[in-house]
């Protein structure tokens, strides 16, 4: 029932919840755990810079079943490497805070199942996930059903409900530990964190009006706006742009170093724009070497006049209301006992730079109240320029010592290095490139193959086998030959139409029907099993001279005959005849003719992806190039 009142998660969003296990003083522990999480985190989040949204997490009481929490949802938009970061922010607040749960979901369900697909236990699925996956003391525990079946854990069992979880991790949590090969997914899904939300950034330079360096200043936060006001735009919200510029004329441009994401820094250059010549921006040469400056100034400058002729100018300025109560000086306390001033005196340009940091993570992620309506983009940038002094020639005597931006060559990838992407996220290495050391064998590619073949598939897909010696093809005789007998044989069956017409045809009556049923009847009973195994062997050896002489026989490769052998001899010795016979019923090579197969049709895809090489690879084994294929 709780499954049926949560409510549908878009597809950049994920939901986030920190629950107090069981236990007194659980409520008292969310509060305490807000206020001292939010100290903690402010020098690691004041920097970071949210593709949407950033983690905000609420005081959510209790509803129904649902016990009091913390929570919220947030969207990361295209920049997935914002929901893994909350991921790892969760995951570390449950480490410090031991007695919080945390839980995570989006609109793909637990999502933190997937990286650890391979390794989960075959009762787990989608849709018996909720509310079985929990951070608890910093590791991943999996709640199974508590009654399993004869059969092991039921898949059909209904799902926990959020106090029976948590209090099953408040009394004994180690027998919920996830598997080792499911925590190591994840830990290596999460190895980088925080490092790689810095390595992530990008700084580049950009020639853009002084306004908009005024407020990029004070709310670093209002650059994913305008980025994704303009990489989304829209014709009716270009109109603000086919005319000169109210907010932000050309005439008053700086250069100023920006610092994006590499997702909103690869989403501004990649896309083609063409200013209009009413809004007064222009472009130099491409040939300029200031060209990428401007071409990103023009493209910010766009994307916050977009914001702004959306604003209703009708919002108040809470700033300084926010910035003085109670909450905002704790937090300002845990900011200088943790060093975030880095030492800086009090009323310096970096302390006052970090400040406005501070000031602008308050505000997004503390101080909103859940009651009423956030500020537009569009309304923080009006206010911001009315109560924001700009001076022009301070901005220039910044722009005359500016850093050196970046390096963009990341946006290029080659195809190597793609590959070394995939193979790494197949947990492989790339393969050797000295051909000694490449030692490709055949027999284990037949081998695998005949491994899948013989896994039972069921509606739910077939099983790959991770190694080849998993298990063996059996095959019974006896229960062959009685079902062949029951396919071939005398059990009587109805006949259609088209059978009657045939008996009437070659004259064949009931009374013959009997006589033939009493025949075989009492040759079955006659007959031992050990003479109907030879007759069917007689049989099927027929049917092979029969084809042997066709194009179906000729396709097929059979096994060689040594000069020597005695088969050889007796051939000889036969006749020319007999020996041609033999030579024509040779056994088939089953491993050469599949092999073969393979060879043929890996060599048809060309170097482009395929069903023999999808197979293959999810069997774990990698072919060379066709090339080298045909060489060998």
């Amino acid at each position: 029932m709780e499954a049926l009142r949560r409510p549908a998660l878009p597809e950049d969003a994920l939901r986030s919840r920190l629950s107090a296990a069981a236990g007194p003083g659980g409520e008292a522990l969310l509060r305490r755990c807000a206020e001292l999480a939010l100290g903690r985190s402010a020098p690691l989040l004041a920097a970071c810079v949210w593709q949407r949204q950033p983690l905000r997490l609420r005081s959510v009481p209790r509803r129904g079943e649902t016990p009091a929490h913390l929570g919220g949802t947030t969207v990361f938009g295209d920049n997935v490497e914002d929901e893994w970061f909350i991921v790892y922010l969760l995951r570390e607040i449950s480490r410090e805070f031991p007695g919080l749960a945390a839980s995570i979901d989006d609109n793909d369900g637990e999502f933190l199942l997937i990286e650890a697909a391979d390794f989960l236990p075959k009762w787990l699925n989608a849709e018996n996930s909720e509310n079985r996956v929990f951070l608890y003391k910093g590791e991943l525990h999996i709640i199974p059903p508590q009654e399993p079946s004869e059969q092991g854990w039921a898949p059909s069992a209904p799902c926990p409900t959020v106090p029976q979880v948590l209090a099953l991790l408040s009394t004994r949590p180690e027998e919920f530990l996830a598997a080792e090969p499911i925590r190591a997914a994840l830990d290596k899904r999460l190895h980088g964190y925080p490092e790689k939300i810095q390595a992530s950034l990008h700084r580049a330079r950009c020639f853009l009006p002084a306004g908009i360096a005024a407020v990029l200043r004070l709310r670093p936060s209002l650059l994913a706006a305008a980025v994704q006001a303009f990489y989304l735009r829209d014709p009716g919200e270009l109109r603000a742009c086919r005319r000169p510029f109210r907010t932000f004329p050309a005439e008053q441009r700086v250069m100023a170093l920006v610092t994006f994401t590499r997702c909103l820094y690869a989403q501004l250059v990649q896309q083609q724009f063409v200013p209009d010549r009413r809004s007064g921006y222009t472009l130099p040469a491409p040939s300029h070497p200031q060209y990428r400056a401007h071409e990103l100034g023009m493209k910010l400058a766009h994307g916050f006049e977009m914001l702004c002729s959306k604003s209703s100018k009708v919002a108040p300025d809470a700033r300084r209301n926010v910035l003085s109560g109670p909450l905002w000086e704790r937090f300002l306390r845990s900011l200088k006992e943790k060093d975030y001033f880095k030492g800086e005196m009090e009323g310096s340009a970096k302390y006052l730079e970090l400040l406005h940091m501070a000031e602008d993570h308050f505000q997004q992620c503390v101080a909103v109240p859940e009651s009423c309506d956030e500020m537009s983009p569009g309304d923080e940038i009006l206010t911001l320029l009315e109560t924001t002094p700009i001076d022009l020639k301070e901005f220039e005597r910044e722009a005359a010592c500016l850093p050196p931006e970046d390096d963009d060559s990341w946006l290029d990838i080659t195809p190597d290095a793609l590959d070394q992407v995939l193979k790494e996220a197949r947990n492989e290495s790339l393969p050797s490139t000295d051909e000694e050391e490449q030692n490709y064998d055949l027999e284990t590619v037949a081998e695998s193959m005949k491994a899948f073949v013989s896994k039972v598939s069921t509606h739910e897909g077939a099983e790959m086998p991770w190694s080849s010696d998993e298990s063996h093809v059996t095959f019974d005789v006896d229960s062959f030959t009685k079902a062949l007998d029951r396919i071939l044989g005398a059990d009587s069956e109805e006949l259609d139409s088209d059978d009657l017409d045939e008996e009437e045809e070659f004259g064949f009556s009931d009374e013959d029907d009997e006589d033939l049923d009493a025949g075989n009847q009492r040759q079955e009973q006659k007959v031992p099993p050990e003479q109907l195994v030879g007759g069917l062997k007689a049989y099927m050896k027929e049917m092979d001279r029969e084809l042997a002489q066709t194009n179906v026989g000729k396709s097929f490769s059979g096994h060689r005959r040594g000069a020597g052998s005695v088969g050889a001899a007796t051939s000889e010795s036969a006749g020319p005849d007999c020996g041609a016979e033999a030579a024509e019923l040779a056994p088939v090579d089953v491993d050469m003719n599949l092999v073969a197969n393979l060879l043929e049709s890996y060599s048809a895809q060309a170097g482009l992806a395929g069903p023999t090489s999808n197979i293959l690879q999810s069997l774990g084994l990698d072919l060379p190039e066709s090339t080298e294929l045909t060489g060998s």
